[in-house]
């Protein structure tokens, strides 16, 4: 996988977890129910690592994201390869700095036959989905997600809470990688301004469009 693949994983694995209380709401997990049911908004640093098979880290990096439900996120990665993903409600952008590149994609057709289309409003996670409580492991409750449908780009996703707040991610591909996201500096339902979903392509960038 590619560092744009490895990349897009987080956001779809993020919009399996901002859309699951409908799957969590009937069981006895208080904190998950009422996590989910009062988020609207996030804002969170990240530090991300790919790691094969063996556990060997392929790729590590850091940044800071924004969620606003039900169909808006950015993802913005800094060095070692700065990059910008960001999802207006119509479309996503990537933005890859150091290549001097954007491409847009309709946000639906790019989102279609992943998780994230949970974060645009569509899809049902119980349809979809087995979700399995862990219970609690140290300080941290993890929920498992495995898609019931064959033929997708992962088989397992692990999500991990510290009382009610989403602290840990993990994704498990079909090539036996994970990838693991921990949040820190969590703040839940902050004012966020609508600009931080909107992007212009730089002047003198390369723009390609992909499935309109």
């Amino acid at each position: 996988m590619n560092k744009l693949c490895l990349r897009y994983a987080a956001i779809v694995i993020l919009g399996i977890a901002i859309s699951i209380k409908s799957a969590i709401a009937a069981s006895d997990e208080d904190r998950l129910e009422r996590f989910f049911r009062d988020l609207t908004t996030l804002r969170a640093d990240f530090s991300q690592v790919v790691l094969d098979e063996n556990l060997t880290p392929l790729e590590e990096s850091s940044g800071r994201l924004w969620i606003s439900r039900p169909n808006r996120f950015r993802w913005d990665y800094h060095a070692p390869f700065p990059q910008q993903i960001i999802a207006d409600g119509r479309q996503v952008w990537v933005y890859d700095v150091e290549l001097e590149q954007v491409t847009v994609r309709n946000q639906e057709t790019a989102l279609d036959r992943t998780p994230a289309i949970l974060l645009a409003g569509h899809g049902d996670l119980e349809l979809d989905y087995d979700v399995k409580n862990l219970g609690l492991q140290g300080s941290v409750f993890w929920v498992v997600l495995h898609p019931k449908a064959a033929g997708g780009s992962f088989s397992e996703v692990q999500l991990g809470f510290q009382n009610y707040t989403l602290r840990q991610i993990q994704l498990l591909d079909n090539l036996s990688h994970i990838t693991r996201i921990v949040l820190t500096h969590v703040e839940e339902n902050p004012e966020i301004s609508a600009t931080r979903f909107s992007f212009t392509p730089p002047e003198g960038v390369d723009l390609i469009a992909e499935e309109f």
